[in-house]
């Protein structure tokens, strides 16, 4: 068997799913947040935007999809899973593309991601439900994606600069 060289990249990226893990799960504990319908924190996403900005695109979506398939397995269920999925899958890829324009801080792509997956969410809610009244909630999920996602994309920005400090030093 010969030596890969992706093998830090695939133990970094399961240091990372594992880390997304263990904040999906934090995110639950927060009683705050469970009770408003829609609306989480996405602290599990600092380590997906480390990821698109450390690593890159494919190792953040990597990352993603086992945390939503683990996270959803032990905390939500089957319709979990969907809707994170259409969430996370809308929000990555725009992250994806506004991190390549070279426009965006971290904190822009970051809360352009946190509305992309509440309305990736919201989308899958309105093909379950069978009704598009669910958007008539929309614009509370743009406020909380703006917000949330400015918060997470301060914090990551932060620990992506500890990271450049680190490696450089």
């Amino acid at each position: 068997m010969t030596p890969s060289r992706n093998k830090p990249a695939i133990a970094v990226c399961a240091l990372l799913a594992a880390l997304a893990l263990i904040f999906s799960y934090i995110e639950v504990l927060i009683p705050a947040f469970t009770s408003i319908p829609g609306i989480k924190l996405g602290i599990a996403n600092i380590v997906i935007l480390i990821a698109l900005y450390y690593l890159d695109g494919r190792y953040a979506l990597l990352i993603n999809l086992v945390r939503i398939f683990l996270a959803g397995l032990l905390f939500s269920g089957v319709f979990g899973i969907l809707y994170s999925l259409a969430g996370a899958l809308l929000s990555l890829g725009t992250m994806v593309l506004l991190k390549r324009t070279g426009r965006f801080s971290v904190t822009g792509v970051s809360i352009a991601g946190g509305v992309m997956h509440n309305f990736g969410q919201i989308l899958v809610a309105s093909v379950v439900v069978g009704t598009i009244k669910v958007f008539a909630y929309f614009p509370v999920l743009i406020l909380s994606g703006v917000v949330c996602g400015a918060v997470i994309g301060i914090l990551a920005q932060l620990i992506l600069l500890r990271l450049r400090n680190t490696s450089l030093s």
